[in-house]
């Protein structure tokens, strides 16, 4: 019994990591490197993530600052930048390459608002799925009713923390975005 409550903590702990990864990737009108998390690069054949060829800074609120560790690389690395599609335009000086964040306007908020909410709810459903994942392990278990029924509403309990956790996470990102 203890070992199916575990794994479903285990799993929606997980999922919570998870989505704390996508809402960061969410912009909120300041430089953030987690924007940069999916750019890859073709360096010498093979897709590199950017984060092992260059160092990545923030020298303002509102901008981000890629130094390669090779010079030669720099027109590769602005190339993978246009191809993950991330909405920033890079602008090369021959040592770095400066990608400046836009102001969102108020129509951007809210359309990035809408995403956060789509990410908290894709999370809501994949706690709903490990939920049920771990109330079908319990039903499968050798024992008394009784025994079941409590280890279900252990895990009914789980899903109530967890969801609160997504909404609250949801909140603070909406509040994150709409604040000016």
């Amino acid at each position: 019994m203890d070992d199916i409550l575990l794994s479903t903590e285990q799993k929606m702990e997980s999922t919570i990591e998870n989505l704390d990864k996508r809402l960061l990737n969410i912009r909120a009108g300041r430089a953030n490197p987690a924007i940069l998390d999916n750019v890859t690069v073709s360096y010498y054949g093979v897709d590199t993530p950017l984060k092992q060829l260059a160092t990545i800074s923030i020298p303002e609120a509102r901008q981000l600052c890629i130094k390669p560790f090779d010079r030669s690389s720099i027109g590769l690395i602005e190339k993978g930048i246009y191809e993950a599609n991330i909405g920033l335009t890079p602008n090369n000086n021959g040592e770095t390459i400066i990608l400046n964040i836009p102001a969102l306007t108020e129509e951007t908020r809210k359309e990035y608002v809408k995403q956060a909410k789509a990410v908290a709810e894709e999370a809501k459903i994949a706690l709903r799925n490990i939920r049920q994942d771990g109330m079908n392990d319990s039903k499968r278990l050798e024992l008394p009713e009784d025994d079941i029924k409590a280890v279900q509403d252990d895990i009914q309990e789980l899903i109530q923390k967890y969801n609160k956790i997504v909404d609250d996470k949801a909140k603070e990102k909406e509040q994150e975005l709409m604040s000016i």
